[in-house]
């Protein structure tokens, strides 16, 4: 059965090979700058409370999540979860991922139309995460043109909500390091440090999406073999 392999596999591969390099490349960086401690002696959580009410956002609490950089903001909770290993540190590495997702609790506020977007096409993503693949192996093993280029269609949803992500992503870390410098929050190194970490992160988001890009190839390459098998 020629679509559960076969050449165009090579598509997998390499983006599962560049979602590796990007994910081993943010650990990387994370663990080195990890270890920088600020010269303030400030924890990541204090930099996120001085950020937030520095932009005049009072509501959004601060709590703790488990696991390791599961760091992440709710705009329907208005809360802004710390990993544990984010929370209570010094480290260059913990402020620079704290500030970012202030970023994303600032683009709430300021109505962020990207972020406003990304929200909205949440539940298509996720269906078309779920729905896709089953209605292109349907439609391959059925001879349905139809199923396979309706599955093909929600994948777009997924590729769509990925590309969308991109300029939240990076305009967070852009407001991140904006604050964290013009407030004097890290210095020089630090704030380089920083900005390395939020970069490596941001690079997991465009990885993610050229993996996505060639996954969408693939199944293009496949319903069309099918239909010329027909």
């Amino acid at each position: 059965m020629y679509w559960f392999w076969d050449s165009t596999y090579i598509l997998v591969v390499l983006g599962a090979l560049v979602c590796a390099l990007a994910s081993f490349n943010v650990s990387s960086t994370y663990k080195k700058y990890g270890n920088f401690l600020n010269s303030r002696g400030l924890t990541a959580e204090a930099v996120a409370k001085q950020i937030l009410n520095g932009a005049g956002i009072f509501d959004v609490k601060i709590e703790t999540v488990k696991g390791s950089l599961t760091d992440h903001y709710s705009p329907k909770e208005k809360v802004l979860r710390l990993s544990q290993t984010i929370y209570g540190s010094t480290s260059v590495a913990a402020i620079g991922v704290a500030a970012h997702e202030c970023g994303h609790a600032i683009q709430h506020n300021v109505g962020y139309f990207p972020l406003k977007l990304r929200s909205a096409s949440v539940p298509l993503a996720n269906f078309g995460s779920i729905i896709y693949w089953p209605l292109i192996i349907f439609g391959l093993i059925l001879g349905y043109t139809g199923l396979a280029q309706a599955g093909i269609l929600f994948f777009l949803f997924v590729v769509f909500f990925q590309l969308i992500t991109l300029p939240v992503e990076f305009n967070a870390s852009r407001r991140a390091i904006q604050i964290l410098s013009e407030e004097g929050i890290l210095f020089d190194e630090e704030l380089s440090g920083a900005k390395k970490v939020l970069s490596a992160a941001a690079m997991t988001y465009v990885a993610a999406l050229f993996s996505s890009i060639l996954q969408l190839l693939r199944l293009v390459l496949l319903a069309n073999r099918g239909n010329r098998r027909r």
